[in-house]
């Protein structure tokens, strides 16, 4: 008697799908409901499975991508991670760009999953010819059968979003969202589901969060790339300095800026209050709703749901390490609480 063994062909039809998570103590101050779509249940960790994923198969459908072939992009990790894993089930190489301000333990990651890793120092211009965009550029063209991912001005970026996390959050939420915010760096994620969001129901409010040193905000606002804007910040996978294509401004109602340091904070409150090891983004999203609730943004009948983008294994190095907190000087301030001591039993 045959019995059939219920399991997945491999990891990539794991991606999607993922949770929406209420969330509880860290919101009970704030007024309205509060929901995460935490992306770290994705097999890669991030909701940059769902971009790499997209793009890879519509290149595939196209012929683009055939036996063999070489994947090449520019990432602050997560596209990378997903690009590796998925060019691992799918037989293909993969060249990554990475920009230096990502963090050592997504660095190692890209590495051990068989990619071969650029490391690009991030406070270059975008058209310094050593910048992450650059080099992938001219990575592109010196291999041959190679296919440039280019998430910052592919279309598709937005399209995975549109048909995927979109329809999840309407469907999870039954139709009731009032409110959709979600950080914003390629803009694929905030752009996609906010227009499947607004086709649905206009009324919904989009609003991006952006970091202090990107040029994002203003952009919305004036329609002007202010390079006086630009200066270093820490947080990774947030903000811009060029306006990618990918992003749709048209379905962001409004963009707010935060802070690295409040941002690495509001991570470590999140792991603390809701047991969700989330990544700096998503402590970067939640900083923007209490700063949203302070200026009154929603009220008790508000569905409010944000975007969690990555898992906090990711960050080990930076605003989970105590160290890297006390060198950026995250703990001078009294408005934050000094970390818990490790007790050695000798």
């Amino acid at each position: 008697m045959e019995h059939k063994i219920n399991a997945y062909n491999n990891v990539l039809e794991l991606i999607g799908n993922t949770p929406l998570i209420k969330l509880n103590k860290v919101a009970e101050s704030l007024t309205g409901n509060f929901y995460a779509k935490v992306e770290g249940f994705n097999p890669g960790h991030s909701a940059k499975d769902r971009t790499a994923i997209h793009i890879i198969e519509e290149a595939e459908r196209r012929g683009i991508l055939k036996e063999g072939s070489t994947i090449i992009e520019t990432t602050s990790g997560n596209t990378g991670f997903s690009i590796a894993m998925i060019s691992i089930i799918k037989g293909y190489d993969c060249i990554l760009a990475v920009s230096s301000k990502s963090s050592k333990d997504k660095i190692d990651m890209l590495r051990s999953m068989g990619a071969k890793v650029y490391v690009c120092p991030a406070h270059v211009s975008a058209d310094d010819p050593r910048s992450y965009y650059e080099v992938a550029k001219r990575l592109h063209e010196e291999t041959e059968g190679s296919i440039y991912i280019n998430q910052y001005f592919n279309e598709l970026n937005a399209d995975a979003h549109y048909h995927s996390t979109g329809p999840e959050i309407w469907e999870q939420t039954k139709g009731q969202i009032t409110h959709f915010i979600a950080c914003s760096g390629t803009g694929g994620t905030i752009s996609g589901t906010a227009k499947y969001l607004k086709e649905k129901n206009p009324e919904v409010r989009v609003i991006g969060v952006d970091a202090y040193g990107s040029v994002l905000k203003k952009y919305h606002e004036t329609g002007e790339l202010d390079n006086k804007e630009i200066y270093p910040y820490r947080i990774e996978g947030l903000g811009k300095n060029l306006i990618p294509t990918a992003t749709n401004f048209k379905v962001i109602d409004e963009f707010i800026k935060v802070t690295d340091e409040e941002s690495a904070h509001t991570a470590r409150e999140i792991s603390k209050t809701e047991g969700l090891f989330v990544g700096y983004t998503s402590g970067a999203v939640l900083q923007a709703v209490k700063q949203l609730d302070e200026l009154g943004e929603f009220d008790e009948n508000s569905n409010v749901v944000v975007i969690f983008p990555d898992h906090g294994s990711r960050y080990m190095s930076k605003i989970y390490s105590d160290q890297w907190m006390a060198d950026q000087g995250f703990f001078d301030s009294k408005k934050f609480e000094e970390p818990q001591k490790i007790e050695f039993i000798k």
